[in-house]
């Protein structure tokens, strides 16, 4: 498998080696704004494309994500959003990568350990949230930011969120946009753990080894059984991702995108 095509994705192999490389795939979204990766056009489409090759590459055993510089990720890129509402063709084009963003994680048949720190938004966070093991920095800032934009909540939202933290958890930060520490995130259940911030990398990369150490027979189809529950909400989601790009071509997301410019409280 090439990886050296991806550009917004700094990819490397480590942990147990399986016929001399590496079986875990160590995926770190980049920073190429210096400060937290945000998801640009190419971004947002490498994202997605990431979970087939590592679902086809058989020398893969488990895939850690992660991401650089001061946080995980730092959501849309505001230009990426202002084509969306400009023009039809980049809408239904982001559209499809949404949906397949997720149910590319979903049926990606090796683990996923997401290793999330700062800032954890946008689609950074749907991979992050859907991954199979997720650990959060107790100090992890997880929010998704939907409704502030002014566009329902999709992306994977309606999918795990409820399943994982309770409904009433759910709207509670999905409709106001609350932000969501990685200790409260553990103690509701939106994470698997929550660890200090240098516990971070050591505890994903034992998790992963132990992955991919592991029957990967019993370990994957134990995955693909328990994501049954997330297939089973599958109209819920492609529901909720029609709804927020129908949003996107109303007037609300422009009021969204200018305040977070101007950093000022929407009007809508």
């Amino acid at each position: 498998m090439d990886y050296t095509r991806y550009q917004t994705l700094r990819i490397s192999r480590r942990g147990p080696e399986i016929n001399g490389i590496g079986s875990v795939l160590d995926i770190q979204m980049r920073a190429l704004n210096g400060k937290l990766p945000t998801a640009d056009h190419q971004g947002h489409r490498e994202l997605t494309e990431i979970w087939r090759d590592v679902s086809a590459d058989d020398s893969v055993r488990c895939a850690v994500l992660r991401g650089e510089g001061q946080g995980f990720s730092g959501g849309g890129d505001l230009a990426l959003v202002q084509d969306m509402a400009a023009d039809f063709a980049v809408r239904t084009r982001v559209w499809k990568e949404a949906r397949d963003l997720v149910y590319n994680i979903v049926n990606c048949d090796k683990p996923i350990v997401s290793a999330m720190h700062g800032p954890a938004v946008g689609a950074g966070l749907v991979a992050g949230l859907l991954a199979d093991i997720s650990i959060a920095t107790k100090t992890a800032k997880i929010v998704d930011g939907h409704t502030r934009l002014g566009v329902a909540a999709g992306d994977h939202a309606a999918m795990v969120w409820p399943l994982l933290c309770s409904m009433a958890k759910a709207k509670y930060h999905l409709l106001l946009c609350e932000p969501v520490s990685g200790q409260e995130a553990e103690r509701i259940g939106l994470v698997s753990l929550a660890v200090e911030d240098d516990e971070l990398l050591p505890r994903a990369y034992e998790v992963a080894d132990k992955l991919a150490n592991g029957s990967q027979t019993a370990t994957r189809w134990t995955k693909y059984a328990l994501n049954n529950w997330l297939r089973q909400a599958g109209p819920a989601f492609d529901t909720s991702l029609a709804l927020e790009f129908m949003g996107f071509a109303g007037p609300d997301v422009v009021e969204g995108v200018a305040s977070l410019r101007e950093r000022r409280v929407p009007k809508f």
